[in-house]
């Protein structure tokens, strides 16, 4: 999984990476409003979503240690990161920074 998360991330398109856990009520919210992002941001973006349960190494590399946990990669450099729940426009403002 590591290799290719790294091949992933090595974008010039912006990866926003959802850490999330099926248990997670807030990941449950932030799920249709990722969606709406992307329906917005169309090929401008990539979105990857993370189950920290099943992905437990690839969550301690990044040191997550709550969910939902956002980061944002560009040419597989991390340049945000934010735990819990964002709007649509709060998402997509910060992405259009790192466009």
């Amino acid at each position: 999984m590591k290799d290719s998360f790294n091949n992933i991330i090595n974008s010039e398109t912006p990866v926003l990476v959802d850490f999330h856990a099926d248990w997670c009520g807030p990941c449950k919210m932030l799920a249709p409003i990722l969606k709406q992002v992307k329906d917005e941001m169309g090929n401008a973006l990539k979105i990857v979503k993370i189950d920290v349960d099943k992905n437990q190494s690839l969550a301690s590399t990044y040191q997550v240690r709550g969910v939902p946990t956002m980061l944002l990669f560009k040419n597989g450099k991390q340049v945000w990161r934010q735990s819990g729940v964002l709007q649509k426009n709060d998402i997509v403002r910060v992405v259009q920074q790192h466009i």
